[in-house]
């Protein structure tokens, strides 16, 4: 791997099968009280300038579990709120710690920091992707379907940064991948080109999710209105009237078809009621399975090998 998770697109299907292969090893230590204190002594900086539940609880547990620390930096608290040049923050940081993960809107600051950085940076979301959730989803996904490779992966809504690392990931795991988006709201070109760029990929774009969901065996779908985005919710309810995953959807789909959601779930948009309940086991797996996956990230990333 390199020394920074920054993208999808920057790894291999060899990286990713490594991260995921890390990341059952070391679910299996947590479960089983096996010491993996691989970064005793170590720092991680975790710099939020968008909120999470999962994120900061995942990796700051995480950081714990494998003998190290974390420094929660909020962006409106530091000195990147106040205007410091992220290359600055980057060289500074680098002084005190020994890995740097970032949660924020812009990719082109990640990548900057990173650049700057003589530490590991690792993207906890920005607006173009969010690889350490779609990690954690493929880690479940094989968990519960022993394999990736032949798998029909589909996603019904907004083609945000979920839709854009769902797409690469799936595509470099040898999955089938289809994706429902109304129009005005496709994943990022960045990420179609990508699509295009390899005949053995399968991939289509959908405007209907009733096209997208057949044969599927694992269906995604996240809110349709991210985080940033609320001053577009009246218009983006109307836009996603019917990109719902119901009952009716999933007998579309194939016989034991999972479904995944990133959380927090708008019960009654996106998601029904009663599928969310119905697949509430595997929806909460992938949410365990953040600790776990980017734990790997971690470990492969900041341990002295």
């Amino acid at each position: 791997m390199k020394k920074d998770l920054l993208k999808l697109l920057d790894l291999s299907a060899e990286d990713i099968i490594t991260i995921l292969n890390t990341a059952d090893q070391l679910k299996y230590s947590q479960k089983h009280g096996i010491a993996h204190d691989y970064l005793k002594g170590q720092t991680l900086a975790m710099i939020f300038e968008k909120n999470s539940t999962r994120t900061r609880v995942s990796f700051e547990t995480g950081m714990y579990q494998l003998g190290g620390h974390a420094l929660f930096l909020s962006g409106k608290e530091s000195q990147i709120g106040r205007g410091e040049p992220i290359q600055d923050t980057a060289r500074v940081l680098s002084r005190y710690c020994d890995g740097i993960m970032i949660r924020t809107f812009s990719q082109e600051g990640v990548e900057k920091l990173a650049q700057y950085a003589d530490i590991p940076v690792i993207n906890g979301l920005t607006d173009f992707c969010h690889p350490c959730q779609v990690l954690a989803d493929l880690m479940t996904v094989r968990e519960h379907k022993a394999v990736l490779e032949g798998l029909k992966l589909c996603y019904i809504g907004d083609g945000n940064n979920m839709a854009n690392s769902l797409i690469v990931g799936g595509l470099k795991m040898g999955m089938e991948v289809s994706v429902a988006c109304p129009e005005g709201y496709e994943p990022d070109p960045a990420v179609l080109d990508f699509t295009r760029s390899d005949p053995s990929f399968k991939f289509s774009l959908c405007r209907d999710p009733r096209d997208a969901a057949p044969r599927a065996d694992v269906v995604f779908t996240d809110v349709w209105a991210s985080m940033g985005m609320e001053a577009e919710k009246a218009a983006r309810e109307k836009a996603f009237q019917g990109y719902c995953v119901d009952a009716a959807l999933m007998e579309l789909t194939n016989p034991g078809c999972m479904v995944q959601h990133c959380l927090p779930a708008h019960r009654g948009e996106e998601i029904t009621e009663e599928v969310f309940e119905a697949h509430a086991t595997e929806i909460f797996d992938e949410a365990e399975n953040r600790l776990h996956a980017q734990k790997a990230v971690m470990y492969l990333l900041m341990a002295k090998h």
